[in-house]
């Protein structure tokens, strides 16, 4: 069931959003070639005290850390370790969530560390573009395939793949509620989008091809042929007025 939030309710998810883009934005900085994941995990805890606010994802479903930390050929889900050490040229997607008030906040980015490849720059900027272009089909009265095949007609045009096993979703008093949002499909009419929707949108496209597999930590997920990955999410509300990107840091 697709839950509406009145525009108070909206107003109420900007703290909590905005919250985790100033997180994310600092974490940035510290990926840097030599740093471990797990210390920019360690500094995502004192941030959430700061704060005054509660880690969205530290056990959610038995998840042990609170930022997934997906390095290169990760997807998402990437568990922090003192064994994961950054190197120049990676890439790092940084996922994290807090709720306040009763409120989740999902965001994620994916930052270069150091110098990069044409290559990897490419994959980075395709899809920070696709999620644009996602959040510009976030009107009422469009279809949810609308965004769908925005994200997958931009990718695949750049010669990329959407991960089609792991989508985005909506978001509200609860982490994940309904609907699915899927980076891909065909152009076909289907759930109408309307106001008071909260959609967190994130694309995740691979350098090689779409299929991914799980290693055995039962987190995190991989490009199936090892190439890179990248990730960049925002929630977004759907109002009359246009979509609201409720995850900016001002």
């Amino acid at each position: 069931m697709v839950v509406l939030k009145t525009m108070a309710e909206i107003e109420k998810m900007k703290r909590p959003n905005r919250i985790v883009m100033l997180i994310l934005e600092e974490l940035a900085e510290l990926c840097k070639p030599g740093r471990t994941t797990r210390e920019i995990d360690e500094r995502a805890r004192r941030l959430v005290d700061k704060f005054q606010v509660k880690p969205a994802f530290y056990l959610y479903r038995g998840f042990p850390d609170y930022l997934c930390t997906s390095i290169n050929e990760e997807v998402v889900h990437g568990i922090p370790s003192r064994n994961k050490v950054l190197k120049e040229g990676d890439i790092i997607s940084l996922d994290f969530g807090v709720i306040d008030d009763g409120f989740y906040g999902d965001a994620a980015i994916t930052v270069e560390v150091g110098k990069v490849s044409p290559e990897i720059k490419k994959l980075v900027e395709v899809t920070r573009e696709a999620l644009r272009r996602a959040i510009e089909q976030c009107q009422v009265g469009n279809h949810l395939s609308d965004i769908s095949q925005a994200v997958q007609t931009w990718v695949e045009a750049n010669g990329f793949s959407v991960v089609r096993d792991f989508v985005g979703h909506g978001i509200g008093t609860s982490l994940h509620e309904d609907p699915q949002v899927p980076n891909f499909g065909v152009p076909q009419p289907n759930l109408r989008l309307r106001e008071g929707m909260v959609l967190a949108l994130e694309p995740m496209v691979n350098m090689g091809t779409w299929r991914v597999a799980i290693l055995d930590d039962g987190w995190t997920v991989v490009t199936e042929d090892g190439k890179p990955s990248a990730h960049f999410e925002h929630s977004v509300a759907i109002t009359d007025k246009g979509p609201i990107i409720l995850s900016q840091a001002n």
